[in-house]
């Protein structure tokens, strides 16, 4: 395992080379996956981390516990770039669930304190109206993400105004509509409805 994380510590950039790493992690079944995410994700590099964050969403739709440490310890990396995995991860988890199925801890996520766990599932499903049951649902998507259009992260607000004006692309009615009714003395909704205009 040494050896894999010394490979992945000299490329900065991507993910392709992380998911061909975790694959071949997950193919060995000699080893206990979820203890090997946990050692890696107490690595300094965060390309060892990210490693840790793609076991963990592979593992998650079986292993409630691997769920559990991406919405706890995982959201609390300070790096951008396990911020990204940690995204995918929660994409991995509804794609193995079912995006429908998935609803309730969409919805819990989205009910969180931390804009990190918001801002996993907003970015992590985009583009919304592409995934399964949101395809045929984008009042609900929408609805869902709307929700965060004033939230103190401004980074979070980034991902609403971008996830929406992904959406809008296919169903601009239904994004107008809604942002239509927003509050435009409030200055960080105005914020995220500038993004969505871009």
């Amino acid at each position: 395992m040494q050896a894999i994380v010394e490979n992945l510590k000299g490329i900065e950039h991507g993910f392709k080379h992380i998911i061909e790493a975790g694959d071949m992690l997950l193919s060995d079944k000699s080893i206990k996956h979820l203890d090997t995410a946990l050692t890696l994700f107490e690595d300094q590099s965060y390309q060892a981390r990210m490693l840790a964050v793609y076991l963990l969403g592979e593992l998650s739709a079986h292993v409630p516990e691997a769920l559990a440490i991406l919405e706890n310890k995982v959201a609390a990396d300070g790096n951008w770039r396990v911020q990204e995995m940690l995204a995918k991860a929660f994409d991995a988890y509804c794609q193995k669930t079912g995006y429908e199925a998935s609803l309730p801890k969409i919805k819990k996520w989205l009910s969180s304190s931390n804009p990190n766990v918001k801002r996993a599932i907003i970015e992590g499903l985009r583009i919304w109206t592409g995934r399964p049951y949101f395809k045929e649902n984008p009042e609900a998507a929408v609805s869902l993400i709307s929700r965060h259009r004033s939230d103190e992260s401004e980074y979070l607000r980034k991902s609403v105004g971008n996830a929406l004006r992904d959406i809008q692309k296919k169903f601009p009615a239904i994004v107008q509509s809604e942002i239509s009714a927003w509050d435009t003395a409030d200055k960080k909704a105005m914020y995220t409805k500038k993004l969505v205009e871009k």
